[in-house]
């Protein structure tokens, strides 16, 4: 079931462009959502985002597995 929930978190990240906006959806806080895009990277062995301060932006390796 964990599974499931950090493929929720990258998708809803992936659809607002934000950690937040995906908290807000899923009834999370911002740093949940993080840890867990941050889990799924580490499982995957890939890098999904490119984040910055202002901005939460696919990498081509996230924009693939996304599709």
């Amino acid at each position: 079931m964990e599974a499931l929930n950090l493929l929720e978190s990258f998708v809803h990240s992936a659809d607002t462009g934000s950690f937040s906006a995906a908290a807000r959806r899923l009834g999370l806080t911002p740093a949940a959502v993080s840890k867990n895009v941050a889990r799924l990277e580490n499982h995957l062995g890939l890098r999904l985002f490119q984040r910055s301060t202002r901005k939460l932006t696919l990498t081509m390796g996230g924009e693939q597995f996304f599709r």
